[in-house]
Formats: C-alpha cells, structure tokens, sequence
C-alpha cells in the first residue's frame, strides 16, 4: 500500500516563507517544497517503488506545502529509502545545498 512521509517545507536549519492569511506567500512556498524535493533527490536517490511528491496540506489560513516520501510500505527497499531521507544519516538536509541556493538567488554559505 502506498504510503509517504513528511519530510518538510524546506531543509531544517533554513528560515520558510511564512503563512500570511492573505495566502500570498503559496507560489514561494510550492517553489521551496519542490526545491527541497530536488535536492532530497539529488543525496537519496528515489527507488523503484518511491518517489519524493509536493503535497498540500490545510492550515488555517489556506494551505501550506511540504516535501514528501511517498513509497509502498510493502517493498523493503523503498521503505528503506523513506525512513532514510527521513532520518538525513548524510546531513545534506539541514541546509539548502548549492544548486538550491542558485535556484533561490541565496548567497552561498
């Protein structure tokens, strides 16, 4: 059966664009989940049965965007996988790396 995990709006240790209630900030929001998504890939690559996805979630003042695991909780490697971005034992998912960086027109650390 398909099921993911949250991994998160953006790496752990970077500031997010914030909810407002005027729900401005979703098109910045989607844009850094879906960074953060790449860069998931990019250390961890995907399996056969799992997949990093942008999903929406509801919050009171409109929805808000995470980067996501999804796999097949029947496939050992793919829930391998999902636990392990999960749990970042590289350390690549506390900070944006460089290609995120580029894409968001940070400075480089």
């Amino acid at each position: 059966m398909r099921d993911y995990l949250s991994i998160g709006t953006v790496p752990h240790e970077e500031d997010c664009t914030h909810n407002e209630p005027t729900g401005q900030y979703a098109t910045a929001q989607r844009q850094e989940a879906r960074l953060f998504a790449e860069q998931v890939r990019r250390h961890y690559p995907e399996p056969d049965a799992g997949y990093m996805t942008v999903k929406s979630f509801p919050h009171d003042f409109g929805s808000y965007y995470e980067a996501c695991a999804v796999f097949d909780d029947e496939n050992e490697a793919a829930c391998n996988w999902a636990y392990t971005v999960e749990a970042d034992p590289l350390g690549v998912l506390r900070e944006w790396d460089a290609i995120a960086r580029a894409e968001l027109g940070l400075q480089t650390a």
